[in-house]
């Protein structure tokens, strides 16, 4: 029996002990929630923005690569030692231009000697002819002589060529790169001599989605921007579309021509290239900051007047969902959900939700310019 009373006390206690543990805490909590109820929300400090309309020209962008509407390596045909070099690094040079010679050891005597081996045989040719004429010879004698000529102008013909392969000239007209060679330098055939560029006009390489084929043209203005040169906009025309489609990504080569009077571009440089398509329209535009972008729908906050909770004029934010389109610089059109003249949220959204309220601070600008020019650092 006295061990069931103990039980008895003992789960007694722990039942008043655990009531007042759980009595305490709920009692917290109560109290804690009537504190917080009681306590005044503090208006967050964001910035904001009237959206404007402006005009909006839509644009197709794509990246690419400078190319050269010439451009070689040069190189010597035959093998041989450097005899001249007739230009410096970065010459610009003529077409035709001579630009280096290999040693020509004992081609003039070779010359020579099939001249005159030549020579010899035209004047057989032209004496048996007058002979054949009076009958003093035969047709096939004639005929024999004319092919022994004929055959040794084409060795001398052929002597001329292997000499003028020991010649390197400037296939057209351009600008040098740097020399890889030297006087006295072995070269086998084939070894690059020097890069010949021809830099203005030039080319510049991209692809477009298939979908751009309905909104491009060759004659059609474009825009060429080069990291190299920020700020710098280099206009041109698309020149060319190529005439098939890649199968493995969808996408198609154009081919636009740029002035380069400045000689600023090189081939082999990255380029940005922008075409204005379709008609320019009126959009409500807004920094990109004021977009917060989410899986189920891109929203803005809107600023309007309405009352806090102690019933005082306030700003109120209110959560929207807008349609965006395109993008241009640091601005976003928006296509739906905000008018002209609203005022929006442009930094200090994670800290809203609907109905707070806000004080406004302006004191550090949001970038929203349409053709942005970052400093150089």
């Amino acid at each position: 029996m006295r061990i069931i009373k103990r039980l008895i006390i003992v789960l007694v206690l722990l039942a008043v002990l655990f009531g007042l543990i759980f009595g305490w805490g709920a009692l917290r909590t109560h109290f804690i929630g009537k504190f917080l109820a009681q306590l005044p929300y503090q208006p967050q400090a964001v910035s904001d923005i009237t959206a404007v309309e402006s005009s909006w020209q839509p644009t197709m962008s794509a990246v690419g690569s400078v190319v050269a509407i010439n451009g070689a390596n040069l190189s010597s045909e035959v093998s041989g030692i450097v005899d001249t070099i007739s230009f410096e690094s970065g010459d610009t040079v003529a077409a035709g231009q001579t630009l280096l010679t290999l040693r020509s050891n004992n081609d003039p005597a070779v010359l020579a000697q099939l001249q005159a081996t030549a020579a010899v045989d035209d004047v057989t040719y032209n004496r048996d002819l007058k002979q054949f004429r009076a009958d003093a010879v035969s047709a096939a004698q004639v005929d024999t002589d004319r092919a022994t000529y004929l055959a040794a102008e084409a060795q001398v013909q052929g002597q001329l060529a292997d000499m003028a392969e020991k010649v390197v000239k400037a296939p057209f007209a351009g600008t040098l790169g740097i020399r890889q060679v030297d006087l006295g330098q072995y070269l086998a055939a084939g070894t690059e001599i020097v890069s010949l560029q021809q830099l203005d006009p030039l080319f510049v390489d991209f692809y477009l989605p298939q979908q751009a084929l309905a909104e491009i043209k060759t004659g059609q203005a474009v825009t060429v921007s080069i990291d190299a040169f920020p700020g710098k906009a280099f206009p041109g025309t698309i020149s060319a579309i190529n005439s098939v489609v890649d199968t493995a990504s969808r996408t198609i080569q154009v081919r636009a021509k740029i002035d380069n009077t400045a000689l600023l571009i090189r081939p082999g440089m990255f380029a940005t290239v922008s075409i204005d398509v379709g008609k320019p329209a009126s959009l409500v535009t807004l920094p990109q900051t004021a977009i917060t972008y989410n899986p189920y729908g891109d929203t803005v906050y809107i600023l309007h007047n309405g009352q806090d909770h102690n019933g005082k004029p306030a700003l109120i934010a209110s959560q929207t969902f807008v349609q965006v389109g395109d993008t241009r610089g640091d601005q976003v059109s928006v296509l739906k959900g905000i008018s002209a003249g609203d005022l929006v949220v442009t930094a200090g959204q994670l800290k809203l939700h609907n109905g707070s309220t806000v004080i406004v601070n302006n004191a550090v600008p949001v970038p929203d310019e349409a053709n942005p020019n970052p400093p150089n650092e």
